[in-house]
């Protein structure tokens, strides 16, 4: 095979990958033309070059605080705070479940609870985020926000739909909100579905049931629930040792 030609002759190209990418002829045969192509712009100038987004789209949250994004801005209405998550979302070719979540928890750090309420509710609308999780996050907020009948409505329906497969962490959460808004009544109910299901209280819930026992002056079912479930001693740790001590009660 001889080369006709060894001069190298360049020609140029625009691909959308590569900003510019130069080609330089090598050798040239009868029936073959030899090329070696390559970019003068080493590949990560060329990514910064290429927009991810597209033009026009609509970022309800932002990058580094989106708790005080777009939606803290809106005003307090309903219709408002839907109508900006529509727009957001039709963005999407899935649901931005993820997106959406995170943008719960940094607005629950943040106590924006009325927010909370509002992002919650339009993703259960949706039929998404139906989790312990965000059940969790809207009883919380419930409670901040003084909303018990709410927060009863959603707990029935937990109750009702997931009988079955209710996390201690939720009864936790309903008993809290309970004895919270002094409601000793409501909380022993939650308790004893708790105990029904088989679900063994932590030792705050313990100490929140027997202070309901004590308000109602059932003092033996107070004793009945210490003695079922805490002992006259626990575990501390002290200056890097573990040790027993008893138990304030």
């Amino acid at each position: 095979m001889t080369a006709n030609t060894y001069k190298f002759s360049w020609f140029s190209s625009h691909l959308p990958w590569y900003p510019v990418v130069h080609c330089a002829t090598l050798w040239r045969t009868d029936q073959v033309t030899y090329h070696r192509c390559f970019s003068l712009e080493p590949p990560h100038k060329c990514r910064k070059n290429v927009k991810k987004d597209g033009k026009g789209r609509h970022h309800l949250w932002k990058k580094r605080d989106p708790a005080r994004s777009g939606i803290s801005e809106l005003p307090n209405e309903k219709e408002a705070v839907y109508g900006a998550l529509d727009k957001w979302a039709a963005w999407e070719t899935e649901f931005p479940l993820f997106a959406a979540a995170k943008a719960l928890r940094i607005l629950r750090e943040n106590s924006q609870w009325l927010r909370v309420i509002q992002v919650a509710k339009w993703m259960l609308s949706k039929g998404q985020g139906t989790t312990m999780g965000t059940y969790d996050t809207l009883l919380l907020a419930f409670d901040k926000d003084n909303r018990i009948d709410e927060a009863e409505s959603l707990w029935n329906m937990i109750l009702h739909t997931h009988t079955r497969s209710i996390s201690k962490r939720l009864f936790s959460r309903m008993i809290s909100l309970y004895d919270h808004h002094n409601m000793p009544d409501e909380l022993i109910e939650v308790f004893a579905d708790m105990e029904e299901l088989g679900v063994r209280p932590d030792e705050d819930t313990i100490r929140r049931v027997t202070h309901a026992f004590k308000i109602l002056g059932q003092e033996d079912k107070q004793k009945m629930v210490v003695k079922k479930y805490l002992s006259r001693w626990k575990y501390i740790h002290f200056k890097g040792e573990r040790i027993r001590v008893r138990r304030d009660i």
